[in-house]
């Protein structure tokens, strides 16, 4: 049947204005969601016992996805071979864990997820989800915890292991080397406590490592360590202070290699000041060396003349406790000419001095060749000092206020260890400016326990400026370049001048630091007084 006209013009008018109505405007999509998933169920039961299978799948009521699950996921105990946990990457509303691991007797197991498992759309984590099982009868449910703090740094690293090594009859203190803990957990990013859960009762020993290979075993040259001297007994009500250290790393002589027409790099590991390098067997007539430490890596520059008629050679490399003989095979490279260069160009701050540094030893330098003057024409006093093993020449000069200091240096005024000279004219700059422009501090110690080490740091930990005070409370930092700084102090116990680190196997903690308030920005043409309240 035909609708008439009239009816048929009213429907279509009515479309036409709904139609205008969908499409007015951009629609929100509604309030920002800001809920993380939750889990429906896991398929065995969190904190399953008598555990058998090596599958667990846990269910969400939305899709999710994994992010930086390599950092986030502890499995405690650490298996020898890990877990496979998908997906890996894309969404899906379950998690499959896979275990490979043959599991052990009577234990109880736990999957710490972090804050990796995050809701697909806006990434909202579901906050530090464990998951627990036992392979025997019952969950084990003692925990330890406590915290961990830096032994020079204000803040301690992020993502801290901190494990549990059971002490019974195999036990070493060597084991932290071989073998991966009993229990473990992590400080994650954002923490600096700790809480090891689900343990048994018994004695152990408690490690924090800043864990570099991810492998659960200490690498001196490599990682941190923190440890609780002694053992401890669990359970137990008491919450433990671990203090994070890098190791002064052992010596170790690496194999050298020909580095220029003379010179043969001779690489280590630990302390230097002890190593001494040798030829075994014959060597060229009148044969001498020199050796010059590189200022940035752990490199020894062996020097030497005349150069070899023979294509190898034996070298002897020992300290005071190992001797080490490598083969070394000569070979023919281009030599260096004499290059010159200032440590520092146009200002010279008051704490500074204008320093001559060079590529070949240098062996004589000749001071009448040497002029400085000033911006008034006036001759400057000439001093010189000589570092050997960094083949340096310092010119600590009497710096006043706003000053330039022009160097003229003659040629043969330096001859290195070829008895090379520079051929050049060597002109250098440097200027001062007045003390205005700088900022002061004097530092009102309290609770004093002397002697100490007072340095300003910077954001990284890095030394810039440095006082040691054996008897005096009162410690004043002059001529500040205007900047941020941190004031701590050392407490220097073996009275050695300089900060001593810690050792595992020694038992030995490092010495003890503190770190003030934080104090202003230092300005320049300003004095601050700081009161430093150092703990008992």
């Amino acid at each position: 049947m035909r609708l008439p006209l009239m009816r048929i013009l009213i429907l279509i008018l009515i479309a036409i204005s709904i139609a205008s109505c969908a499409n007015r405007g951009t629609p929100t999509g509604g309030e920002k969601d800001i809920l993380p998933p939750e889990i429906t169920k896991s398929v065995p039961a969190n904190f399953s016992t008598n555990f058998k299978g090596d599958e667990i799948r846990i269910y969400f009521n939305e899709y999710i996805k994994i992010k930086d699950l390599r950092k986030q996921l502890i499995v405690s105990p650490p298996m020898d071979t890990d877990p496979i946990v998908t997906p890996m990457s894309g969404a899906s509303d379950y998690i499959t864990i896979k275990i490979v691991d043959t599991l052990e007797a009577n234990t109880t197991y736990a999957f710490n997820f972090g804050e990796s498992i995050v809701d697909n759309n806006e990434e909202n984590p579901y906050p530090y989800y464990r998951y627990v099982f036992s392979t025997g009868n019952i969950i084990d449910s003692l925990s330890v915890k406590g915290y961990v703090v830096d032994a020079l740094k204000e803040e301690p690293d992020t993502f801290i292991s901190v494990m549990l090594y059971e002490v019974d009859s195999t036990y070493t203190d060597s084991i932290i080397y071989k073998q991966k803990p009993r229990y473990i957990t992590n400080t994650l990013d954002s923490l600096t406590s700790f809480n090891i859960e689900n343990i048994k009762a018994g004695t152990y020993k408690l490690i924090a490592l800043k864990d570099k290979n991810s492998n659960y075993m200490f690498n001196q040259k490599n990682d941190k360590i923190g440890f609780k001297e002694g053992f401890i007994t669990v359970p137990a009500d008491d919450s433990y202070k671990l203090n994070l250290f890098n190791e002064k790393v052992n010596y170790k002589a690496v194999k050298p290699s020909q580095d220029g027409e003379t010179r043969i790099i001779f690489p280590y590991e630990g302390d230097y000041e002890s190593m001494r390098i040798e030829v075994l067997g014959d060597t060229p007539e009148d044969y001498k060396t020199r050796i010059v430490k590189d200022p940035k890596t752990d490199t020894l520059y062996y020097w030497y003349k005349p150069k070899f008629e023979i294509d190898t050679t034996f070298f002897i490399v020992k300290n005071d406790k190992q001797i080490d003989t490598f083969k070394h095979r000569f070979r023919t490279i281009k030599g260096d000419s004499l290059s010159i260069k200032p440590s520092l160009q146009g200002t010279l701050h008051f704490n500074e001095d204008f320093t001559i540094e060079a590529n070949i030893p240098l062996t004589k330098i000749d001071t009448t060749k040497i002029k400085i003057i000033d911006k008034d024409s006036l001759a400057v006093p000439l001093k010189v000092e000589y570092d050997s093993i960094f083949n340096k020449y310092k010119f600590p000069i009497d710096k006043q206020e706003d000053q330039k200091y022009n160097f003229t240096m003659l040629p043969g005024t330096f001859t290195d260890f070829y008895d090379n000279t520079n051929i050049d004219t060597l002109t250098y700059s440097i200027r001062t400016k007045m003390k205005s422009e700088y900022g002061n501090i004097r530092v009102n110690i309290r609770n004093a326990k002397f002697p100490l080490i007072v340095q300003l740091v910077n954001e990284k930990g890095d030394v810039l400026y440095e006082r040691y005070a054996k008897d005096s409370p009162v410690v004043d930092f002059r001529n500040l370049v205007p900047r941020k700084y941190k004031l701590r102090a050392i407490y220097d116990t073996n009275e050695n001048g300089k900060y001593d680190t810690g050792n595992f196997l020694l038992g030995i903690q490092p010495e003890r630091v503190s770190y003030s308030e934080p104090i202003e920005e230092v300005r320049s043409n300003f004095d601050f007084v700081i009161d430093f309240i150092l703990s008992d």
